[in-house]
């Protein structure tokens, strides 16, 4: 065995590792090596040393297995393992292994140890190839970075090298070519990875090697705290390994450029490009951000117009203006997020989400919410996982209407959004996204009913103990609300109002001496939990 392990770490590359742990296998014991596996960019490349016998099945077997150990089935083999080469957090690859007989406790004892040496030795030339790969494209970056000074030098000769740099970032400007194209000219100029953040740290662009895949999730606040730091300073400033300065037009903070500089090499030059690029990036960003503007108030205005009821002539003109068809049927989806206001960066928040799941919507707002109109039936949760992505919490609700095939009944429409909302909202799994026509009995306690005729019905079965709550500061409504919410469980109930089981209990009781209603009697019952969820959906609960 130590033998094997020295000789896999003497191995040149990954191939001969794995072929030595395939052919010398039985120093652990009675094993014999059916197939063998790396890892690839991301992918299992089965060993050539692998059998063609059961190729099919083990190869299905171990890919169904997702990273974890698991059995595998061979004819003739009463025993087989895939079992996983791993350091922590990264697999390498699998070594599949079969017996005719089950191991005893020393021999797996033997197997576990071969595996773990095997996957040790794979770490390192993993390791080594990763760092001959860095030093090639280090050593080809600086000859870039080489190659692109040369071609300066008459520049400087001539302008020097600030007005050089200043021509150069006002073609790249000129060109078109956004945001990537700024980091690329950046990265050329410096040698240095150059990327570009959004106003809340998500990547927008990067130009360069050792981007981290996946790109870290921004913690909102520290990233306050690190705008505030920048913005108080003159210039770029250093943090940690990056050379950070804002995009900041007209004092409104629209991202950041950065470089990556590990190794502290940037000078007076490099700051100069980097100062220099973030002033074409402003010039770009503020372009993109006045159009989308001019975009989403189109968009508003349309949509508005559209809510309230409008003529179809002019709303399909102006549809057709802003790139939109209204002629197919539409959905109204209505957007409430807990921490974030209704106003214009959250409704381009909500826009992108849109788009990043293949929405082609209109949008507009409205004081505490977000209304979209939408041309197809939403996914269930596509919309909601996005804008969860978006705004980095899972605290929203989602209500969308019935499909909505005249452009007058957009109104209506609007109203079935609403009440969706509002149903899921009062409900015990507050956020995620509710359809109205999955509302049920919903549907009918909605806006445009006879609102009187509800308090009516309200009144005769819960009208005492909404009397018994007000004279006594009790809360009797809300726990009979809770108790048909929770199916009639005692302990859901009493965990949901935080109450002993007894007070629950001792409750209840009441509730039947007060109303005179008997709560095991099918259409008392009945009435009863329809006049609660009327009392708490339609007429506001308490008060």
């Amino acid at each position: 065995m130590i033998a094997l392990s020295r000789a896999q770490f003497d191995a040149p590359d990954e191939d001969e590792i794995m072929r030595l742990a395939m052919d010398h296998i039985a120093v652990a014991g009675p094993y014999s090596a059916e197939a063998g596996y790396l890892d690839v960019g991301g992918d299992l490349v089965p060993s050539p040393q692998n059998g063609r016998t059961h190729a099919l099945a083990v190869d299905r077997r171990v890919r169904e297995l997702d990273g974890r150990d698991g059995d595998v089935t061979v004819t003739g083999r009463p025993w087989g393992q895939a079992l996983g080469l791993r350091e922590p957090g990264v697999l390498h690859g699998y070594l599949v292994v079969t017996s005719r007989s089950r191991p005893t406790k020393v021999e797996r004892s033997l197997l576990a140890m071969l595996v773990r040496h095997t996957a040790a030795a794979l770490s390192v030339a993993f390791a080594h190839r990763r760092r001959r790969e860095e030093a090639l494209e280090v050593h080809r970056l600086r000859e870039e970075r080489t190659a692109l000074q040369r071609k300066l030098v008459s520049v400087v000769a001539e302008l020097g090298y600030e007005r050089a740099v200043h021509a150069l970032m006002a073609d790249v400007a000129a060109s078109g070519g956004g945001e990537e194209a700024v980091t690329r000219a950046l990265h050329g100029l410096t040698g240095l990875p150059a990327l570009v953040e959004d106003r809340f740290g998500r990547l927008r662009s990067w130009t360069g090697p050792g981007r981290p895949f996946p790109y870290p999730e921004p913690d909102p606040v520290r990233r306050d705290e690190m705008l505030h730091t920048v913005a108080r300073r003159a210039g770029p400033v250093r943090m940690k390994d990056r050379l950070i300065t804002l995009i900041r037009p007209h004092g409104e903070i629209l991202g950041v450029l950065a470089l990556v500089d590990a190794r502290d090499e940037a000078d007076e030059h490099t700051v100069l490009a980097l100062e220099n690029a973030a002033s074409s990036l402003a010039l770009e960003m503020t372009h993109l951000r006045n159009l989308a503007e001019v975009e989403l108030r189109l968009h508003r205005g349309l949509v508005d117009d559209l809510l309230a009821g409008t003529d179809e002539a002019s709303a399909y003109a102006r549809s057709e203006a802003v790139g939109h068809d209204l002629h197919r049927s539409h959905y109204v989806v209505v957007v409430q997020w807990s921490n974030r206001t209704a106003d214009d960066s959250f409704v381009q928040a909500v826009g992108r989400a849109a788009s990043a799941v293949g929405m082609r919507s209109l949008l507009t707002r409205r004081s505490d919410h977000v209304v979209l109109v939408a041309d197809d039936r939403p996914h269930a949760r596509a919309l909601y996982e996005a804008l969860a992505r978006e705004t980095g919490t899972r605290s929203g609700t989602i209500g969308v209407s019935a499909p909505s095939d005249s452009l007058t009944d957009i109104p209506h429409h609007y109203q079935e959004a609403q009440r969706a909302l509002d149903v899921r909202r009062h409900s015990r799994e507050r956020y995620g996204t509710t359809f109205f026509d999955e509302l049920g009995l919903y549907r009918i306690l909605g806006p445009g009913n006879d609102y009187q005729e509800l308090e009516t019905f309200v009144h005769e079965w819960l009208g005492q103990l909404i009397d018994y709550d007000s004279r006594h500061h009790a809360a009797m409504v809300e726990t009979l609300s809770r108790y048909f919410d929770c199916g009639g469980n005692y302990d859901e109930t009493a965990d949901s109002l935080a109450i002993h089981r007894s007070t629950l209990r001792y409750r209840l009781q009441r509730i039947r001496d007060i109303s005179g209603q008997d709560l095991a009697n099918v259409e008392d019952r009945l009435n009863l939990q329809v006049a609660t969820r009327v009392w708490k959906i339609v007429l506001g609960g308490p008060g």
